[in-house]
């Protein structure tokens, strides 16, 4: 059904659009809770600027090449609590959910981290009760170490080990 994805790194112009897709309950259950006000989404998307500042890094619209669909939006960042580690992130309208899009994005996303450094681990965060982002992750060889509560919310955390301990 998805011929090509693009990822484009959002951008000023681009708010109507991070607002149009983080304000829906359904998309956000699983981040955090509930869709977000304009206030909350103005907040979140002046920190994607910032974190977008970084030339390969980033907050990237996940689009459909041949319509330029917005399907949702993915993330690789320094994980903020371990900057050497990468973090992995994606949300996608609910009208998209369960065709595959997400093993697309995490591809995407894992082979741009490995382009960046494939020796760098790579953690997913998510929502102990997201079953189809654990199994998603776990696909890719994801192994939870962490389930409890983070930030008021309840938080698992799923890690891709890349580098060779000794």
């Amino acid at each position: 059904m998805y011929n090509t994805l693009l990822f484009k790194k959002y951008l000023p112009e681009d708010f109507d659009a991070f607002h149009d897709l983080v304000k829906a309950d359904d998309v956000m259950k699983y981040i955090t809770g509930k869709g977000l006000s304009a206030g909350q989404a103005r907040k979140k998307f002046d920190s994607i600027l910032e974190i977008n500042q970084d030339p390969d890094l980033g907050y990237f619209k996940v689009i459909e090449a041949d319509s330029l669909m917005l399907l949702g939006d993915c993330k690789l960042v320094n994980y903020k609590k371990d900057a050497t580690v990468f973090e992995i992130g994606y949300l996608l309208r609910k009208e998209h959910w369960g065709k595959g899009l997400g093993t697309q994005i995490c591809e995407s996303m894992l082979a741009l981290a490995t382009t960046l450094n494939p020796d760098k681990d790579v953690i997913g965060i998510i929502d102990p009760d997201n079953t189809a982002s654990k199994r998603l992750l776990n696909k890719f060889g994801f192994k939870s170490f962490f389930v409890g509560v983070e930030d008021a919310l309840a938080t698992e955390k799923l890690i891709l080990k890349r580098t060779v301990s000794e």
